[in-house]
């Protein structure tokens, strides 16, 4: 006979590896993103094909027409004219590669949850949550679908703005699945101060702008330009005239390539400091070691990142220094997540005390 306790904790781990690996499965889609995007490869593939395109071309004709295709966008004939079907091949197997991997991250993520609900190892508030994963999962497709179309027909590259929207999403999934994580792990409430858990809550808040100013500067290539630090065009702070010369104004934070580099230069800053005063605050008022770690490990962090994000604009955005710093950021996102999360009192017994009830 199964002992129901065995049982339950059973259903518990499995549940918890099963997010994990989605956790890895989307951090890794970022970094093919990332680097799909340094090579210019993402307008390789002009049609939207949710199921035959998980096939690449199987023939020269179909590689022929792929190409021809590729060569009927502005991207082509703007800035690829003369490219050989070999270097296509290139930037295709890499768009191809990041599609077939959203592809496999939604049946990965699917057909386990379809699974667990099967045996009755999920709550009913985690399973909302879970459908609320997945649609957003959905809406990713579409979102990078939408995405891709921005570059095929008047622009040689696809929309900053949507780019920063695809990447995002993809982060505020990924940011879904580590706080479940949590949420599911067997530890006690970890009290903290109200200032602490603001604190907190302010740096996940701001790395998440700072991601989509990130990804403003990759869409506008913005780190190929004013390649200086500390001073950025001559200054540490440029002019208001070089700053916001478009009209209407906010358009130069999203448009103008000087002043996208400089906000993401200044959150850099203003998130460096706040996780080094966040780190003094938890060790002088003595605060749980758990959450102390937390603070450590994030100032450590941000260094890290801030230190990385200078040496690529310094050498002018080399793919591998890039991707480094791409991959730091998600590390960085985790563990703003992680201490936010720590703050929230009792909440992670809770949950597990429900997925139990229910696995049983």
């Amino acid at each position: 006979m199964t002992n129901p306790i065995a049982k339950k904790e059973s259903h518990l781990r499995a549940v918890r590896w099963w997010l994990v690996f989605m956790a890895m499965l989307i951090a890794a889609m970022v970094l093919v993103g990332g680097a799909t995007r340094l090579t210019e490869s993402g307008l390789s593939i002009v049609e939207w094909k949710p199921v035959t395109g998980s096939l690449p071309p199987l023939s020269q004709e179909e590689w022929a027409q792929a190409f021809e295709g590729y060569k009927a966008i502005p991207q082509y004939r703007e800035m690829n004219a003369g490219m050989t079907l070999d270097q296509f091949k290139t930037i295709f197997w890499w768009e191809w590669s990041h599609r077939l991997l959203g592809r496999f991250i939604g049946i990965a993520f699917l057909l386990p949850f379809l699974w667990f609900m099967w045996r009755g190892a999920l709550p009913s508030d985690l399973k909302r949550r879970l459908w609320i994963i997945f649609g957003l999962g959905g809406l990713q497709g579409a979102v990078g679908w939408w995405m891709v179309a921005s570059g095929l027909t008047e622009r040689t590259e696809v929309s900053q703005y949507r780019l920063a929207t695809h990447l995002v999403l993809a982060l505020l999934i990924f940011t879904a699945i580590v706080w479940t994580l949590r949420r599911l792990s067997d530890r006690p409430p970890t009290l903290a101060s109200i200032r602490l858990r603001v604190t907190s809550g302010i740096l996940l808040v701001l790395v998440f702008v700072q991601l989509y100013f990130g990804a403003l500067v990759a869409g506008l290539r913005a780190g190929r330009v004013f390649n200086t630090w500390p001073d950025i065009d001559g200054s540490f702070i440029p002019s208001a005239d070089r700053l916001f010369f478009e009209q209407p104004w906010w358009r130069n934070l999203f448009d103008n390539t000087l002043t996208v580099q400089f906000q993401h230069r200044m959150m850099a800053y203003a998130l460096f400091a706040i996780a080094v005063l966040h780190l003094i605050d938890a060790l002088v008022s003595r605060a749980n070691p758990a959450i102390i770690r937390g603070a450590l490990w994030l100032a450590l962090a941000m260094t890290l990142q801030a230190t990385l994000g200078i040496l690529t604009l310094l050498y002018e955005v080399p793919i591998v220094l890039a991707l480094v710093h791409q991959g730091v950021a998600i590390v960085v996102l985790t563990l703003a997540v992680v201490q936010a999360e720590r703050m929230t009192e009792g909440q992670s017994a809770r949950q597990r005390q429900e997925l139990g009830v229910a696995a049983g």
